[in-house]
């Protein structure tokens, strides 16, 4: 156990746990397509100091997002993670020019209203899924991306929207999400974050996502694409439903 005292600032067995726990959320994320970094995130909060947790856990979905991608590319749809980026780049901007905590409570709640009516409601128009709507889609969960660092479910449900099949949707999920995260490591390490007292953890904490990854894939090959829209809904649901309880908790407090 020496070797995990040297990991973090954490005591060794949270720092094991939080690895291993890395490889579980990213084999959910792979093979149900969202819900690893919610869970991921949701732990972190627990053991964590609040000024690491959404730098820290950005680096940590980095990897994992970007291990998915390396492995999925080939299903990538393209069209759509090219609107996608340059709001999303605009959102980092934002992010970094605004880097104050900002209400909490009101935040988890858009976005959970926003992730239920795209998955129970009568659907996007055909316009808010263009080129203008996803470049907005991808600026505004940015730029909560930085703040809460609970955009996911957002971004997946946006994507879901496309009707695409469910490599499709895994592939274009990760590298919007790989490209969300790349912009933290600049817009924290902007603010003086010392990304480096981390490192080490970090680095596991990936390690242990991309074999969380290549397990997960190779099981989403294996679910049909009622089974992956029925999981997809249901993980959706359950956190946009955590997403409520968290807002409204926050905000009578």
């Amino acid at each position: 156990m020496d070797w995990l005292a040297v990991l973090s600032p954490l005591p060794p067995l949270v720092s094991l746990g939080l690895i291993l726990l890395s490889g579980f959320t990213s084999l959910v994320s792979a093979s149900l397509g969202v819900g690893g970094g919610t869970l991921l995130i949701v732990t972190m909060a627990q053991v964590m100091p609040a000024a690491a947790l959404i730098p820290v856990h950005g680096m940590v979905q980095l990897g994992s997002n970007g291990g998915r991608l390396v492995m999925s590319w080939r299903h990538l749809h393209w069209p759509l993670l090219l609107a996608f980026l340059p709001g999303a780049g605009v959102g980092a901007l934002v992010a970094s020019w605004l880097l104050i905590r900002l209400p909490t409570g009101l935040l988890e709640l858009t976005i959970a209203a926003f992730v239920l009516y795209t998955l129970w409601g009568p659907g996007l128009p055909k316009r808010a899924l263009g080129r203008w709507g996803t470049g907005i889609a991808g600026a505004v969960t940015t730029l909560l991306s930085s703040f809460v660092g609970a955009s996911g479910p957002m971004v997946a449900a946006f994507i879901k929207q496309h009707g695409n099949p469910r490599q499709t949707t895994v592939a274009t999920f990760a590298a919007c999400m790989t490209f969300q995260h790349l912009t933290k490591a600049f817009v924290f390490g902007a603010a003086g974050f010392l990304f480096a007292d981390w490192l080490a953890l970090i680095v596991a904490m990936v390690a242990m996502g991309v074999v969380g990854t290549w397990l997960g894939l190779r099981l989403l090959n294996r679910l049909s694409e009622h089974r992956f829209d029925h999981g997809f809904r249901l993980v959706l649901t359950a956190l946009s439903l955590r997403l409520v309880w968290l807002g409204l908790s926050r905000l009578l407090a």
